[in-house]
């Protein structure tokens, strides 16, 4: 339950940063690098957010799941 809580907060910052580069992007008018740092923070979330599932599918708090049933 908590590796979905911490998924979804990271989600939610993900997004949040996005919207907030393109609100920078088209109140600044390329005059300042706001848009560019929340783009980097963006990036930032997302490697995290990845490197978070890598690590909780190898210590075996998430278990993934394939398309097709076990044994085929």
């Amino acid at each position: 339950m908590l590796s979905k809580m911490v998924a979804v907060v990271f989600l939610l910052s993900i997004l949040s940063s996005l919207a907030m580069g393109l609100v920078y992007m088209m109140k600044d008018k390329g005059n300042s690098d706001r848009a560019v740092k929340a783009l980097t923070f963006r990036i930032g979330f997302s490697i995290t957010l990845f490197v978070i599932f890598i690590i909780a599918s190898a210590t075996g708090l998430i278990t993934p799941h394939g398309a097709l049933p076990p044994g085929n």
